[in-house]
């Protein structure tokens, strides 16, 4: 990685692309999986979860286990939520629902896009969809909140 010097500034959005690089790297779980990011906006991320061996649920199909697929979907929307909120306040998954509408293609990267479409003081809420290489044929669609569990900030 490039070292920018503490003299240049940088944009928000190269900042919000570093976070979600350096979370996608530190959580042990995400990291295994082989998560990687791939964009932002100011109120979406799409990350990318590569096939790989470990990940198969049957081994006769070559099929992506739903339970990675559902870890994908948990971190684009814990990291579109922080990026909505334009700055990292602790946070779980409330509630986060699944519909899977169909396997991946066999050993196909599935990609994860999750946008924060309405953001509240103490909850986000995020919708999504996984594919694996054409949005319009979804694999699954997803719908949850996320809580902030830090104390609000008083209201001014």
């Amino acid at each position: 990685m490039t070292e920018v010097p503490i003299d240049i500034p940088i944009d928000t959005a190269e900042r919000q692309a570093r976070f979600a690089q350096r979370f996608i790297g530190i959580v042990p779980h995400v990291a295994a999986l082989g998560i990687v990011y791939r964009g932002h906006g100011t109120d979406w991320a799409e990350l990318a979860m590569p096939f790989a061996p470990q990940l198969i649920a049957a081994p006769d199909f070559g099929v992506i286990a739903s339970g990675a697929i559902y870890s994908l979907m948990d971190t684009a929307a814990g990291i579109a939520v922080t990026i909505t909120r334009g700055a990292f306040v602790p946070h779980a998954t409330l509630d986060m629902r699944l519909d899977y509408l169909r396997a991946p293609a066999a050993e196909a990267t599935v990609i994860a896009r999750v946008e924060c479409y309405r953001m509240t003081r103490q909850i986000g809420f995020v919708r999504g969809i996984a594919h694996d290489g054409d949005p319009a044929n979804a694999i699954a669609n997803m719908a949850g909140t996320f809580m902030f569990t830090a104390p609000p900030e008083p209201q001014t």
